[in-house]
């Protein structure tokens, strides 16, 4: 009984490691995704062209191999490339907080690249009879976006975002390659230490738990949208 309560306490504060990192990952990547989106439509090529070659690199490579890129990356510059700079961010830190920051940037812009290809996918499928229809009104350009258009866009993304979010829960799992304590990193222990595997598949239950949740919360939020229906 002892034991598993010593491995309920250990999981329970992996989940908290977790659903910060998921947390803040949203409130970051989902602005910062609107506006590589809209960097990727724009009509300006400088803008547009580099925006799609980081879009291109983010979704086409491991999301691991990014955070492996943001953590180590900063310290190895310091070390070979320019000595004489002080980056602050030493190849051997090994701070709880330094490790869970490089998580956090890896997640904010890996999702950002997904959800900025979501948003212009949604913007895109704006008829263009909306934007004369906001023009006929005397709205001006950023009045037609943010009044009338995005409104309709949030209901059509919010399919294909919802499948984004409920991956990011379980993509947080991740962070354990850099020794993020969260949840699998915290069950790998007991696995390391005391060769049990049963807490793996009691972090699977947090994981199926708080999904479910997500799910109800987010077809909520679908159905509240439905007033959008053409």
């Amino acid at each position: 009984m002892d034991l598993f309560l010593e491995v309920c306490t250990k999981l329970a504060n992996g989940f908290t490691a977790s659903f910060f990192l998921f947390v803040l990952t949203l409130i970051f990547a989902l602005p910062l995704g609107l506006l590589m989106s809209l960097c990727t439509i724009s009509k300006f090529v400088p803008l547009r062209v580099p925006m799609k070659i980081i879009v291109w690199i983010l979704r086409g490579t491991p999301l691991m191999l990014q955070i492996f890129a943001i953590f180590y990356l900063p310290g190895l510059l310091n070390l070979f490339v320019w000595p004489q700079m002080n980056t602050g961010w030493e190849w051997f830190d090994t701070t709880f907080s330094t490790r869970f920051i490089a998580a956090l940037v890896a997640f904010i812009i890996n999702y950002a690249a997904y959800f900025s290809e979501i948003y212009r996918g949604g913007i895109e499928s704006i008829s263009k009879g909306q934007y004369e229809a906001g023009q006929v009104l005397g709205l001006t350009k950023r009045q037609i976006f943010f009044k009338i258009v995005l409104l309709q866009v949030v209901k059509r993304i919010i399919p294909p975002m919802s499948n984004e979010i409920i991956t990011l829960i379980k993509d947080t799992s991740l962070a354990n390659t850099i020794a993020v304590y969260e949840l699998i990193y915290e069950a790998k222990e007991f696995m390391t230490v005391n060769g049990l595997i049963w807490p793996l598949f009691m972090a699977g239950a947090f994981y199926l738990i708080f999904v479910g949740i997500l799910t109800i919360v987010l077809g909520k939020v679908e159905k509240k949208l439905d007033y959008f229906k053409s």
